[in-house]
């Protein structure tokens, strides 16, 4: 069994559950699981948690993340995306000052109304099946954090062929009478729980014209860039041809800027079993020097990563937060 994660490419049609689904017949092998997922139609990266690597999913999903987004100004639609029904538009005529200063704003903390069309659930169902079904229900706001947003385009369209010829834009459902329009590239740093079609319908709110996401692609999640990641048929020839470990990030990796301490032979027992550690028991470098609450990452006699251990100057003692036992 392979353990670790792997930085997939998710191309646009596939669901992360398709992802997840197809590793399981690339790697032969059921213990996999996604750290967040993508609209079908958004690209980039998803990281895959493998074998006991999937102990780290909670934690990539509460990851930064950043996206590169095409939001296009002056349509609305159900979905707050391109891939919906049009449910208003307008012509734009909005300076660029205008719009970078309404972009901007959106910078920090704010509260976001999650869309009807996500995977959210209320009363047990989750909003998009409720949306399919033609009712809307009240969502609560939820506090998202905005880190930063680079503008990288302003675009005016004038006809609607010259809209739908770009290849990073979704195709309308309808012909929109109403020209020009506006679309803006922006890269956006954010928190998770994050809806970036949301921020894109709120920004368009702002502005008085409408707004709502044409293109999305996740260019990070923590460490993993879209760069680096690997496409399932790159996945698919790696393992045929027995490169594959080489593009697995092994779990101690996630825990890189934790101070590593080694067990003797006396704590090698207690580590496997998951119990607490005496000071007794490891061996730590002389430079680090213990501090109440301090995380580790735990190694055993044989080098092996076993865990992530806190150290309490209460009881002296190195407690789990969490085990990553070896898997075959």
């Amino acid at each position: 069994m392979i353990n670790g994660i792997i930085n997939v490419y998710k191309e646009q049609g596939f669901t992360s559950h398709d992802v997840v689904a197809k590793l399981r017949g690339i790697l032969h092998q059921k213990k996999i699981g996604h750290t967040g997922t993508l609209d079908p139609e958004a690209t980039g990266v998803l990281p895959v948690c493998l074998g006991n690597g999937t102990r780290l999913c909670d934690m990539l999903t509460d990851t930064d993340k950043v996206y590169r987004a095409r939001m296009l100004l002056g349509m609305t639609t159900d979905t707050q995306d391109t891939s919906g029904s049009i449910l208003s538009e307008c012509p734009v005529d909005l300076s660029s000052d205008v719009v970078k200063a309404a972009v901007h704003s959106f910078i920090g903390a704010y509260d976001q109304v999650p869309p009807m069309y996500s995977a959210l659930k209320v009363g047990g169902k989750k909003l998009y099946e409720l949306a399919r079904e033609g009712r809307e229900v009240e969502r609560k706001s939820r506090r998202v954090n905005i880190s930063y947003i680079n503008i990288e385009e302003i675009e005016i369209i004038r006809d609607f062929e010259t809209l739908t010829d770009a290849p990073d834009v979704i195709r309308f459902k309808e012909h929109p009478a109403d020209f020009p329009k506006m679309t803006v590239t922006i890269t956006v740093g954010c928190s998770k729980g994050t809806y970036i079609r949301t921020l894109c319908h709120d920004i368009g709110q702002k502005l008085g014209v409408g707004g709502c996401m044409s293109a999305l692609e996740r260019i990070r999640v923590g460490i993993f860039e879209a760069e680096q990641a690997k496409t399932l048929d790159q996945i698919a020839g790696a393992v045929e041809d027995g490169s594959i470990m080489s593009w697995i990030v092994p779990v101690d990796a996630m825990f890189a800027h934790m101070p590593r301490i080694t067990v003797n032979d006396q704590g090698d027992r207690l580590l496997h079993n998951g119990n607490p550690l005496s000071r007794s028991c490891v061996i730590l470098a002389d430079s680090v020097q213990l501090g109440d609450g301090m995380h580790f990452r735990v190694y055993d006699k044989a080098g092996i990563f076993t865990g992530v251990y806190v150290y309490s100057r209460k009881s002296g003692q190195f407690k789990v937060v969490k085990m990553f036992l070896q898997e075959r």
